[in-house]
């Protein structure tokens, strides 16, 4: 039986309070231990070095994705097991999703936030079935999530999409929840084109 991936997104930076680098850690550390492997964006740096390294220690099998014109700016992890270096930031969203059973976002930046948007989108669309999540470490994602309800609320996207985000504060429960995760119907019409009401098309079990 193939071991759960999970990818993470996360910060290049550490970023100023150290909630985040003990978030960051105890991710790693809940991967290892629960016997799945880690893909990363694979620097040395931030965030990113810490679940990594915390990962690699807990006894997981870390890939590491990184373009190359990013090895000296995110400083190349080397004590991980696998190092895929890409042309590409293209090539390496695509490496990364790819290999992923599921995503998950740390806090982060502009980075962090568009590789989890688009997983998510993709989910919505049906590219792929797998699971989205977030770990909300001190309130981090509250105005990300706010803006999601507000898309929700002014009629930009279904319920069901908004709902299919999985959401946590605790490493270890984020990691169940996601391998839990049941993808919602999904409906022949876009996510835009289903709030219309314009489209009757049938939903999918």
């Amino acid at each position: 039986m193939e071991r759960f991936t999970v990818t993470v997104f996360c910060g290049s930076s550490p970023g100023f309070d150290p909630i985040y680098v003990d978030a960051a850690r105890a991710v790693g550390i809940a991967i290892g231990r629960a016997g799945m492997n880690l893909v990363y964006g694979g620097g040395h740096v931030g965030l990113m070095g810490t679940v990594a390294d915390a990962a690699v220690a807990a006894g997981a099998h870390v890939t590491g994705v990184i373009p190359r014109a990013l090895q000296a700016r995110e400083a190349v992890n080397h004590n991980i097991a696998e190092l895929v270096i890409v042309d590409t930031m293209h090539e390496r969203k695509m490496m990364m999703a790819d290999r992923a059973d599921a995503f998950l976002a740390l806090p982060g930046g502009p980075g962090t936030l568009e590789e989890l948007t688009e997983q998510w989108t993709w989910a919505q669309l049906g590219i792929h079935t797998k699971p989205v999540g977030l770990l909300n470490i001190d309130g981090y994602f509250d105005p990300l999530l706010a803006f999601v309800a507000n898309m929700r609320d002014r009629g930009f996207t279904h319920p069901r999409y908004t709902d299919m985000l999985v959401v946590a504060t605790e490493a270890d429960e984020a990691l169940a929840r996601l391998r839990d995760y049941v993808p919602p119907a999904h409906s022949e019409a876009s996510p835009g084109a289903e709030m219309t009401g314009a489209l009757s098309l049938p939903v999918r079990p």
